[in-house]
């Protein structure tokens, strides 16, 4: 994709005009994309203008002498009242006219782009498109009466002698009131005819109809600090003086309720309510509590609970007995306060260099030199970050307990409260209390910044010292703080896009030389721009993510509405995802108290990466000794973009971590300027995916030549386990009888079927039961009826099953009722059955023998008698006699201990492998499976017919269609297929098999650590949930004409860290709103999601919440405790 791809296509473009000018005059749409009757636009311009009228009158009516200013707007605000009133009754009024039942109305974008038909000038249809109206009458009747009120305010707001009054100048006052009217008709016009569109949207959808009070609101901010300046800040100062001197008047009861509510509210009240409810709960009903489900909660009980109530109890102490004896002086170089003053400073400077040690690149630009160099493995990370760890658990120490303390003295030997409380004290010191404990590093911070101001400057007479405590003074320095650092954050993003628009080939566009020009020449409204997105504390916007840039509107930090993981688009590549977050969380936990992840605030986001996985981390909440995160999986199956910035993620992360046994001491970082800045790497327990190909294993003719050898012996293997493990729920040999047939259940063999028929379909169709027929039945109809529903499987009834008439002539095959539900396409394939053999509905069946055993307790490893009817000649019989591995099968039954059994002789085993009618039942078992597997013939199978009978996808044939019809024999045999062809891999790779001992080993390691199947089966999910130590799955990529294998190896493995710039995030995340929820953006090859590798553009916008992102999986807030 080039780098002049449109940013809006020819239909958009088109959409965009019409829209904006609609969104500039708050709801009026002058421009349709249709011709359209004139007194659409008429009476669009009249509606308009009506607020203008009222307010002229009453305007008219003051200026003459008649009304004073106050019965001028109330004049003014009641006709503009009725006047909304009416218009909202005659849209309702049109609709019941119209229509009897109209489906609620939902502002919807497409809406814009409808076609109307026009009767008249006050047609239904006309009011109907001019004044869409409320969708609930209680909006109706309070948007009508705010719009009176504004017009009213608006009218006394905007009198030309007040106006005259302020500024003694007549133009302008002209120039004001014009506009000033303009602007309350764009506000009067959205409130109560039609709402535009907002170009900053916080949601898909306004389901309460708040969009339509924004435009409003901005009107009555600007005109009510006019009016209720003065009397909001008297309330102010006289609650908060009632408040501090009447309910708290002792100075050591504000401190004690200041310390106490400021731990309080810091904790994690949330969990708190949580583990008490668990706890009632658990007292209530113990039995249901010990199965409650806690996921990744914290874990609150009685411990945590002594650890807080003795920090409380310490910290109240504290708080008073240091502002009770030593709170008296006032600030000098030998005060008490000054030498807490020190402590902090030491404190700041210590938890800076703990920090910064921990993390591989100092302040984001230097190598750190005491980080390990050249982490690869897990074992060489964990022995050279030994001494980290003792350094992060001193950190933690400090954050948590040392620190508070220190503020907690310094607060308390303040001069500022001894005196009578005012607002500011109140005000200023509740809030540092509670940053001491949730925000512990700013709060230092923002400590050591005033403490170094006040032992710099001790002039008394000075503005800063005179007329503020310090409880005002940490909250101007900590609002001074957050602001600067967004500033430098939103710098840094707007830098990195003016020169990367140039510096990357596709992102320069024709059009950069001139923007760059211009953000050159205007940089110091750049700087303005910037300076007042920091101030507002919202995003600074990028349009099209070009250097044009916009203040955006103030949005949460989290960027997104609604609770965190309560959408993702779910896929198949969400279960490892979802495997690997509980450990990536506990990883997490010892990273962020050590303070590996650098300074983590909510808003702070970090990206993961491990081979194809990217893990995106939002912070939502932090406090005292815990964190709440929400962590993201992007898509695995990387896209050309995707791609591109996933590589400059790894050579961002390989140069960090792995390439460094070679550079100097404090080397500089070579990605310095990228959004992201490499952190550390945890350790976390997920699968590691290899991909190998099989070329020279699978085609081999002397390993294809052993495989139906080996698959003879894994299956004589897995029969007789099947039927030891049955034999286990018998309580003696006599009873064998009463359940020849085991179960399995329906999702074990359902999907392996479901494969299997829907591969066989390629090359062969296959045919499956028709059923009973009447004159009233349809032929092409194979739903069940009613009757044949009813009826018991053949099995269930005894050895005979039951004949079925039907159409004379056609062809019957036996009932699969486990088979999936089909389309009509298969239905009709099914009927219609050409070109196979008649066959005789007529005959019965015939009845097998009765096995006479000569051990009483072969009956328990008897197989089912359904399984020994396959349609295979005598001589294929005494061929497999011949083939059959008698002294496996031998020594398979030795390795039977028969634990279960009370009383057994002991020469059982012996007896069973002397039984020949035993073993002549596994030939016929053994001998069922390969003629449905391999056909009739010795020949050696093909790799293509390897691969299909893996995933149970060959052709049809007679055989196969028996076996198929015996679902939990099919199952054993694709299972053991799949052991076989691994067992092939494994003896290609390391080596034959020396003796059956090491051959059984095999097979039991496969069947506790393996799951040998397909990437798409339902149990592979199910495998990777279960933490199963090895998956194993074989493809075909059939443009290359090869054969991979992928094997999933659960171990604990390095998983690397880095850091976002949180403004180049929110700031991509604002334009992204913008460009798809107003301007309706959506081309899937629009310019602002083309690969950005220096901004990471396309993962940024996968990591949007939906509708707009697209992330495979989102958790649910997950609490992280610190301690």
């Amino acid at each position: 994709m080039g780098p002049d791809v449109p940013l809006l296509n020819d239909y958009k473009q088109e959409f965009f005009l019409k829209r904006f000018p609609q969104t500039v005059l708050g709801g009026p749409r002058l421009k349709l994309g249709y011709c359209a009757p004139p007194y659409i636009y008429v009476n669009q311009i009249i509606l308009f203008l009506t607020p203008w009228l009222w307010g002229g009158v009453g305007t008219l009516l003051y200026q003459l002498g008649v009304l004073r200013d106050f019965c001028t707007a109330a004049l003014s605000g009641g006709l503009m009242f009725v006047t909304a009133l009416a218009l909202q009754m005659t849209n309702l009024y049109a609709k019941q006219k119209t229509v009897t039942v109209e489906r609620m109305q939902i502002q919807n974008t497409l809406t814009d782009e409808d076609d109307f038909e026009f009767s008249s000038c006050v047609g239904s249809e006309t009011v109907k498109f001019i004044i869409p109206g409320k969708k609930y009458i209680i909006n109706t009747v309070f948007h009508s009466l705010l719009a009176g009120v504004l017009c009213g305010l608006g009218t006394w707001y905007l009198l030309p002698n007040r106006i005259t009054l302020l500024y003694s100048n007549f133009g302008g006052t002209v120039v004001i009131f014009v506009f000033g009217w303009v602007t309350i008709c764009i506000g009067e016009y959205s409130l109560i005819i039609n709402t535009a569109t907002e170009t900053a949207t916080f949601q898909a959808l306004d389901t309460y109809e708040i969009t339509a009070l924004m435009r409003p609101f901005y009107i009555f901010v600007f005109i009510a600090v006019d009016l209720a300046h003065r009397l909001l800040v008297m309330f102010l100062i006289s609650a908060g003086t009632a408040i501090a001197s009447y309910f708290i008047p002792s100075p050591l009861g504000v401190i004690l309720f200041m310390t106490g509510f400021g731990f309080i509210l810091s904790l994690n009240l949330s969990e708190i309510w949580f583990a008490f409810k668990h706890t009632m709960i658990s007292h209530l009903a113990s039995s249901k509590s010990k199965n409650t489900h806690r996921g990744l909660r914290m874990q609150f009980g009685w411990r945590e609970f002594i650890f807080y109530a003795t920090v409380l109890t310490f910290a109240l102490t504290e708080a008073s007995l240091l502002h009770q004896f030593a709170g008296s002086s006032s600030f000098s170089q030998a005060s008490p306060q000054a030498i807490a003053s020190y402590i902090l400073i030491l404190l700041l400077v210590m938890m800076w260099i703990l920090r910064e040690i921990q993390r591989v690149y100092l302040f984001g630009v230097f190598r750190n030199p005491f980080y390990p160099k050249d982490v690869r493995t897990v074992a060489v990370f964990m022995e050279k970050q030994r001494r980290l760890m003792k350094v992060g658990v001193v950190r933690r120490i400090l954050l948590t307990l040392v620190s508070p303390f220190a503020m907690i003295a310094f607060l308390s030997l303040d001069h500022s409260l001894q005196n009578l409380h005012s607002v500011s004290v109140s005000i200023g010191f509740t809030r540092i209390f509670r940053m001491v404990w949730q925000n512990t590093e700013n709060a230092l911070l923002d400590m050591v910044v005033v403490s170094a101001a006040q032992m710099l400057v001790f002039n008394p007479d000075l503005w800063w010292n005179r007329s503020l405590d310090t409880g005002i003074k940490l909250l101007l320095v900590g609002l001074l703080r957050d602001r600067l650092f967004q500033f430098l954050s939103k710098l840094h993003f707007a830098v990195a896009i003016l020169l990367t628009s140039w510096t990357e080939k596709k992102q320069r566009r024709r059009s950069s030389a001139a923007l760059i020009a211009l953000n050159l020449a205007f940089f110091p409204v750049l700087l303005a721009l910037v300076a007042v997105s920091a101030l507002l504390s919202s995003p600074l916007l990028p349009l099209f993510t070009l250097p044009v840039f916009l203040v955006g509107f103030p949005r949460p930090l989290r960027s997104w509405p609604g609770p965190a993981g309560g959408t993702a688009c779910v896929c198949s590549d969400t279960v490892y995802y979802r495997q690997l977050v509980p450990g990536l969380a506990a990883a997490l936990q010892g990273a962020l108290a050590a303070g590996g992840l650098g300074l983590s605030l909510p808003g702070s986001h970090y990206l993961c990466r491990f081979q194809d996985r990217l893990m995106w981390i939002l912070v939502l909440e932090k406090g005292f000794t815990y964190c709440g995160v929400n962590i993201k999986g992007l898509e695995l199956q990387e896209t050309s973009c995707h791609a591109a910035e996933a590589h400059r993620v790894d050579e961002i992360f390989e140069m960090a971590f792995e390439h460094q046994e070679h550079t100097r001491i404090l080397s500089p970082n070579p990605h310095f300027g990228h959004i992201l800045t490499p952190c550390t790497v945890v350790p976390v327990r997920l699968y590691s995916d290899a991909r190998n190909v099989l070329s020279g294993i699978i085609d081999s003719h002397e390993n294809l030549k052993h495989l139906k050898d080996d698959f003879v012996k894994v299956l004589v293997w897995m029969l007789v386990q099947y039927c030891y493990k049955k034999s286990k729920t018998w309580e003696s040999p006599g009873s064998a009888n009463k359940n020849k047939q085991g179960s399995f259940p329906e999702n074990q063999h359902g999907g392996a079927v479901k494969g299997s028929r829907a591969l066989r379909e390629e090359d062969s169709f296959s045919v499956d039961t028709v059923e009973d027929w009447t004159d009233d039945s349809d032929i092409f109809d194979f739903e069940l009826s009613n009757r044949t529903r009813d009826r018991k499987e053949p099995g269930q009834l005894g050895l005979t099953p039951k004949v079925h008439l039907s159409i004379p002539g056609s062809i019957e095959t036996q009932s699969q009722d486990f088979l999936p539900e089909m389309s009509p396409e298969d239905k009709l394939n099914r009927a219609v059955v050409l070109g196979l053999p008649a066959v005789d509905k007529g005959k019965q069946p015939e009845v097998l023998p009765r096995v006479e055993f000569s051990c009483s307790y072969s009956e328990l490893l008897s197989i089912p008698e359904e399984w020994r009817t396959a349609p295979v000649p005598s001589s294929k019989v005494s061929e497999m006699r011949q083939r059959f591995p008698e002294e496996w099968y031998h020594f398979v039954l030795s390795q039977l201990d028969f634990f279960h059994l009370k009383e057994k002789p002991s020469s059982l085993l012996t007896d069973l492998m002397k039984d020949k009618a035993l073993k002549d039942l596994y030939i016929q078992g053994v001998l069922s499976c390969c003629f449905g597997l391999f056909g009739l013939d010795n020949a050696v199978p093909a790799p293509r017919h390897v691969f299909r009978a893996y995933t149970g996808g060959i052709p049809w044939s007679a055989g196969l269609d028996w076996l198929t019809g015996k679902p939990e024999l099919f199952q054993l045999a694709l299972k053991a297929f799949r052991y076989t062809f691994k067992l092939m891999l494994d003896k290609a790779s390391l080596g034959p098999v020396e003796n059956f001992k090491e051959l059984v080993t095999y097979l039991e390691e496969y069947e506790s650590d393996w799951y040998i199947g397909l990437v798409s089966d339902l149990e592979w999910q199910q495998a990777v949930l279960q933490e199963k130590p090895y998956l194993f799955s074989l493809g075909h990529d059939p443009s290359m004409g090869i054969y991979t294998g992928r094997v999933l190896t659960l171990q604990e493995l390095l998983v690397q860290v880095g850091k976002l710039n949180a403004e180049a995030v929110r700031g991509q995340w604002a334009n992204l709103s913008w460009e798809l929820l107003y301007a309706t953006n959506d081309d899937e090859e629009r310019y602002s999601i083309q690969a950005h590798p220096a901004l990471l553009r396309n993962l940024t916008v996968q990591a949007a919440d939906p509708p707009l992102g697209y992330p495979v999986y989102s958790s649910q807030l997950l609490q992280l405790p610190l301690f």
